[in-house]
């Protein structure tokens, strides 16, 4: 058997993929489903992959983009509906330029003799759509990937990769979701997230202020703000904008920084040394008979006390982004 078989059954909406990858299908699962390994083999060589957000558990959410040598960018996104190591994961994707047009993908991994029998199958809406993907290259891409992973597999420092990407997951299964419903249309509301000066009106918890924002709000564009508490000690972030997509939804990494935008571990504002050096924060508005439903997804924070903080954090500035907008 050749280590990549594509089957196109007929008069489905299928597309069967074949891999024989030469590990242990445990070595193989968490290689597939770890945010720091997705850019080394996911996708052919000639774009570039950055892992935006990878919650690996039913319900999470996962966002990839890709970039080619001219700078163009190729988004993709869905949801984990079930995840059971390591055998089997069932996702939905959804491609940027095709909005709208799932695919419902189910990956099944099987051992034998020590290599693994990955089994992927590709259930479009259409058999339509199916075909257009195949005429854009599907089948060279699906065999590069396969060529990808054995080459990434074979590499004699993968399981210490894999030590250090494990912890890094546990890191980022915390997450946070924010959803306020804002009497104001979004348009409103997504001035009030984009201009640096009506920014600075509500950024921040209860008795915070916001003396300073900068934004270069566009695709690899980066953010630097400033939070003043009220004993005077000023808190900056910094992050790079990873999605826009005006006026619903905005991506963007978040990150402790010194006055200047450099990137700071939490331990220079005298936090905790373990909390993570890069979150995602996630914004989406949806226009709802002229108010804004808003919600917020923040990921990479530590489960406990981080947790509980950013949520009344967010929550105080939203109460006073509604007030600003009444």
């Amino acid at each position: 058997m050749a280590q990549t078989e594509i089957v196109v059954p007929a008069r489905t909406q299928e597309v069967v993929v074949t891999r024989i990858i030469n590990a242990r299908r445990e070595v193989v699962f968490k290689t597939v489903t770890d945010p720091l390994l997705i850019p080394q083999w996911w996708g052919p060589r000639r774009l570039t992959t950055t892992v935006n957000k990878m919650n690996v558990m039913p319900g999470g959410m996962w966002r990839f983009l890709q970039r080619d040598k001219e700078g163009k960018e190729y988004g993709f996104h869905g949801v984990y509906h079930e995840v059971i190591s390591p055998e089997r994961l069932v996702y939905t994707m959804e491609y940027g330029g095709l909005p709208g047009s799932v695919t419902l993908n189910i990956d099944k991994f099987v051992e034998r003799d020590g290599k693994t029998i990955m089994t992927s199958i590709t259930i479009f809406q259409t058999v339509e759509d199916r075909d257009q993907m195949l005429q854009w290259g599907m089948e060279e891409g699906t065999t590069e990937i396969t060529n990808r992973l054995n080459e990434l597999l074979g590499k004699g420092s993968i399981q210490e990769k894999m030590e250090a990407s494990m912890m890094h997951g546990v890191e980022n299964k915390g997450c946070i979701t924010v959803t306020r419903i804002l009497e104001a249309p979004r348009e409103r509301v997504w001035e009030r997230w984009t201009e640096p000066g009506q920014y600075m009106y509500w950024w921040g918890p209860k008795d915070f202020t916001a003396p300073y924002a900068k934004f270069d709000l566009r695709l690899g564009g980066k953010y630097l703000s400033c939070m003043r508490g009220p004993d005077g000690k000023e808190y900056w972030d910094t992050g790079t904008y990873e999605e826009i997509s005006k006026p619903s939804r905005i991506v963007y990494t978040d990150s402790w920084a010194d006055e200047h935008g450099n990137v700071v571990p939490a331990s220079y504002y005298g936090m905790d040394s373990d909390l993570p050096m890069e979150m995602a924060v996630e914004v989406t508005l949806e226009d709802i008979e002229g108010k804004t439903k808003l919600t917020l997804e923040h990921c990479g924070l530590l489960e406990g006390e981080m947790i509980e903080q950013a949520k009344q954090g967010w929550n105080q500035s939203f109460d006073k982004l509604a007030e600003c907008l009444g």
